[in-house]
C-alpha cells in the first residue's frame, strides 16, 4: 500500500550528509512492509537483518564493530553483497541487540555513504538499559494509515487530492462532501492498521476486519506478557482496555482501576506510553511557545493507537456509525476527538515537535476546554472537536479571549467547511487536513 513515509524514505536516501535511520512505530503498523518495499524497488541490493527471526545476526555484532568487519560478516552470512551507495542495510527489531543500536554510530563516522535504516517496536524499552548515538541518527515516524492513505488503498486517489485543509475557505461541493463523509464512516469502523485496511480494500467486507481487530488486540496482550516480571500484568491489560472508553477524558487512576494502587496503574499506562500504543495529551495554558514549558505533567488525556481498535474495545455498533447524521453524537463524540488527535498526528505530528497539548481551565464557576493546541509556522491555533453553531463554542471563545494574541481558531465538526467574515474562527469538516 501506497504510504506517505515512501516520499520521506526517498527525499532520505538522495539527501547528502544522510545519516542511519532510526524507524519509530508501534508493532504492526506496517515499517517492515515499507522498509521493504523501499529496499526493493529504489537499491539494487536489499539486505534485510532480523535479529528476531534470525538470532544468528546477534552474533554478527558480539565482536569488533567497524562497519567493514560486520559487512564482511554479513555477506558472508547471507550471501548477498553491500556497496555503499547502492544498497540498503535494514536492521530489524533492533531493540533485540543493543550492540546493533551503537553500531549505528560507527556506520555513520566511518562509512556514512551507506544507507542503513533500522526499526523496532519496543525501542523505548530497550533504551532503559542502552542508548542511541545521539547526533549520529535521525529519526522517522510510522504510524497507522491516516484516511488520506486509506483513501488511496482504496482506490480513490483523486478524491483524496481533493481533502481540504487549514487554509480551505471554500465549502466542498455537496456531492464531494457527501463522498467523504461516505469513507470517513468507514475509516472509523476498519481504522489504519495495515492489515485491516489491506483486508477491507480487497474484500469490502467488514465482518473479517472485526476478526483482525481482535487478533491484533490479543497480540498485544502477548506482548504484555514480556514485561510481566517488571510490571502488573493483570493492571497492564485492565487499563489497556480501559483506556479507549476514556479518550476525550482527562485521566484519573483511580477510575481507570479502582481495585489497584496509583503506582501499578502509572507504570502500566508508562508501559502503554513506551509501546506508542497510547500518546499522552498534556494541559498546556499555552501563554506561549514552546507549549510544553508551562504544561502539567499531572493533567492529561490520553489518545489510542488507532481508531478502528479503539471502537472494537469500546464495542460501538458500526450500525451507529454508518446511520449517524452527525458523528459528534456517536460514542460522546470520543470517536470524533480520536480521529482528529490521530490526524493531527498524521499530518502535523502532534501538537508541537511530536508531543500533544490541549488548554483546559478548570474553574467550579467556569471551567474551559479546547480540545487540542495545533502550533504552526509560529502561532498558536486551538481546535475543537464539536458540533453546534459558532455561538455555543464558549470554551473556545473563552480561550481567545485570555489570549488576545492568538489569531485564529478552528472547530472540527460534521458541518462543510465555512468561515464567517470578521470571525477569526474557522469550521472545517472533520475529515480536512490539519498541518
Amino acid at each position: 500500500m501506497k504510504r506517505k513515509i515512501d516520499k520521506y524514505l526517498l527525499e532520505w536516501k538522495s539527501r547528502q550528509g544522510h545519516k542511519p535511520l532510526v524507524l519509530r512505530g508501534a508493532r504492526q503498523v506496517g515499517k517492515t512492509f515499507s522498509i521493504s518495499e523501499f529496499g526493493r524497488q529504489d537499491f539494487e541490493n536489499f539486505i534485510h537483518v532480523d535479529f528476531e527471526l534470525d538470532r544468528g545476526f546477534r552474533k554478527i555484532f558480539d565482536g569488533e564493530l567497524s562497519p567493514s568487519n560486520i559487512l564482511f560478516q554479513i555477506e558472508a552470512y547471507t550471501g548477498r553483497t553491500c556497496i555503499p551507495g547502492k544498497t540498503l542495510l535494514f536492521l530489524d527489531e533492533i531493540q533485540s541487540c543493543p550492540r546493533a543500536m551503537m553500531s549505528l554510530r560507527y556506520f555513520h563516522e566511518m562509512m556514512p555513504e551507506l544507507h542503513v535504516i533500522a526499526a523496532g517496536s519496543m525501542l523505548e524499552f530497550a533504551l532503559e538499559d542502552s542508548s542511541f548515538p545521539v547526533g549520529r541518527v535521525e529519526f522517522a515516524w510510522l504510524r497507522p494509515l491516516c484516511l488520506e492513505e486509506f483513501l488511496w488503498a482504496l482506490g480513490h486517489e483523486k478524491l483524496a487530492s481533493q481533502l481540504p485543509g487549514i487554509d480551505s475557505e471554500k465549502p466542498l461541493p455537496d456531492a464531494l462532501y457527501a463522498k467523504f463523509m461516505e469513507n470517513l464512516k468507514l475509516y472509523l469502523l476498519v481504522g489504519g492498521m495495515p492489515e485491516a485496511v489491506k483486508n477491507f480494500a480487497s474484500g469490502r467486507s467488514l465482518s473479517p476486519v472485526t476478526e483482525i481487530h481482535r487478533s491484533l488486540c490479543h497480540a498485544y496482550f502477548q506482548d504484555f506478557a514480556k514485561y510481566s516480571s517488571r510490571i502488573d500484568r493483570d493492571c497492564l491489560e485492565h487499563v489497556f482496555e480501559q483506556l479507549p472508553p476514556s479518550v476525550g477524558n482527562n485521566i484519573k487512576y483511580t477510575t481507570l482501576y479502582p481495585e489497584k494502587r496509583i503506582e501499578k496503574i502509572k507504570a502500566a499506562l508508562l508501559t502503554l506510553e513506551k509501546a506508542l500504543i497510547i500518546q499522552k495529551i498534556y494541559s498546556s495554558s499555552a501563554n506561549g511557545l514552546p507549549l510544553g514549558a508551562d504544561s502539567s505533567a499531572k493533567t492529561f488525556k490520553a489518545l489510542f493507537l488507532d481508531i478502528g481498535l479503539m471502537q472494537h474495545l469500546c464495542g460501538v455498533a458500526a450500525r451507529d456509525i454508518i446511520d449517524s447524521a452527525d458523528l459528534l453524537d456517536v460514542y460522546r463524540g470520543a470517536l470524533a476527538e480520536q480521529f482528529v488527535g490521530q490526524e493531527l498526528l498524521a499530518h502535523a505530528g502532534g501538537s508541537e515537535n511530536g508531543k500533544m497539548y490541549y488548554w483546559s481551565r478548570p474553574q467550579k464557576s467556569s471551567s474551559a476546554e479546547v480540545d487540542y493546541l495545533l502550533v504552526r509556522n509560529g502561532e498558536i491555533i486551538p481546535v475543537e472537536v464539536k458540533s453546534g453553531s459558532l455561538g455555543r463554542l464558549k470554551s473556545l471563545q473563552v480561550f481567545m479571549d485570555e489570549h488576545p494574541s492568538v489569531r485564529h481558531g478552528v472547530v472540527m465538526s460534521s458541518s462543510n467547511v465555512r468561515t464567517i467574515p470578521g470571525n477569526p474562527v474557522k469550521i472545517l469538516p472533520l475529515f480536512a487536513k490539519l498541518g
